[in-house]
């Protein structure tokens, strides 16, 4: 499968699982790291309150900005027996939707949009919001778990009051261990990718990673070595903040997600041929003449290494520096072993006596 031999790493708390299925079925390995939780909705004080102000004083415009939010926000106001005045003070309102899934469930609660940009963007609603006129208009902005400074401040400075409607505000995880247990896995080499679906996730990882003074090593290992997914330029916010480069899919759906990060890894996958045999490399395994062998974390370091530049004697030296954790000259002898035990295929490492190491690929003008 085109993801067998690649240790993928998780930290979304909502549709992990359903990030994770994609994954698994494309045969890549799973980690999970929650770095966030979601406040549930009906034990949400600010949103209770945020429903309460709203309540107060009629409104000019609700912007409903996700269709499991919006759903999420009535649900709860029924539970607090505030389900029918909200539905009668958006119903006299005039009710704009991000995109198809905000539309859904704005109809399905018996109300009809106003207005949804065909490019199902912020920016564009933002911009269609500005050009009606905002000043001295009362606005709500249902927010989707993170804030919305650019857009809520952009309405502010044109005049608009703005009442924010924090819809599946997110915390840090309740139990840090598999978050910090992650990052281990992707210092030690063991996690070749990380998909973020939320920015506050991706800040949780970076300031766990900063408070136990793991940050410039995770930044390393992110920007070198770990591909980065992001289900957009929100998301990919914090990571780019720190100079980290991400993909992105061109829509922000977690399936394009999935098929974004598939791709991204078997386009750097290295490709080449040793001793008569075809060798691709993957994470956490490699690819001999069509067949999986799984390499630990050690021997697929010194194998990346020997892979830079087929043909080239690498001295252990540079093999010891290669490793995960460093260490002495015989851990290279021990991982070259174990590599080639892996592999199935002595032949395909050759010892340079007092040189080093290399790959058997024949260059021009030499005999196999």
């Amino acid at each position: 499968m085109p993801l067998a031999g690649f240790a993928i790493g998780i930290t979304a708390a909502r549709r992990a699982d359903e990030l994770g299925a994609l994954l698994v079925r494309k045969g890549a390995t799973v980690r999970y790291g929650p770095a966030i939780r979601i406040v549930p909705l009906a034990d949400d004080t600010e949103l209770h309150a945020a429903t309460r102000l709203l309540l107060e004083e009629p409104v000019d415009a609700v912007v409903a900005t996700t269709g499991i939010g919006f759903r999420g926000w009535i649900e709860a106001a029924e539970g607090w027996g505030l389900g029918e005045a909200l539905l009668d003070r958006l119903a006299s309102t005039n009710v704009l939707t991000r995109g198809p899934k905000a539309k859904g469930a704005v109809r399905a609660a018996g109300l009809s949009e106003a207005y949804s940009p065909a490019s199902e963007s912020n920016a564009e609603l933002l911009q269609h919001l500005l050009d009606s006129g905002v000043d001295g208009q009362r606005i709500a902005v249902q927010l989707h778990g993170e804030p919305l400074p650019h857009f809520v401040d952009s309405l502010r400075s044109a005049g608009a009051e703005v009442v924010e409607i924090p819809v599946y505000r997110w915390v840090g995880p309740t139990d840090p261990g598999p978050l910090d247990r992650l990052i281990d896995a992707v210092l030690d080499g063991s996690v070749d990718a990380l998909p973020f679906t939320s920015a506050p996730a991706a800040a949780s990882m970076l300031a766990m990673a900063k408070r136990t003074g793991r940050q410039p090593a995770l930044v390393d290992a992110l920007t070198r070595r770990v591909l980065v997914a992001c289900v957009g330029p929100i998301t990919a916010g914090p990571l780019a903040a720190l100079g980290i480069p991400t993909v992105q899919p061109q829509r922000a759906r977690i399936g394009a997600l999935a098929r974004t990060l598939s791709e991204a890894l078997i386009a750097r996958s290295p490709r080449l041929c040793a001793a008569g045999r075809q060798i691709e490399l993957r994470g956490q395994a490699a690819v001999v003449d069509g067949q999986l062998c799984e390499v630990a974390p050690a021997p697929m370091a010194v194998l990346r290494a020997l892979a830079r530049q087929p043909g080239r004697v690498v001295s252990r030296r540079e093999l010891t520096a290669a490793l995960p954790s460093g260490g002495e000259e015989h851990a290279v002898e021990t991982a070259i072993g174990r590599l080639r035990t892996s592999l199935g295929e002595g032949r395909l490492v050759q010892t340079v006596v007092k040189r080093g190491y290399r790959l058997a690929v024949v260059a021009e003008g030499e005999s196999a």
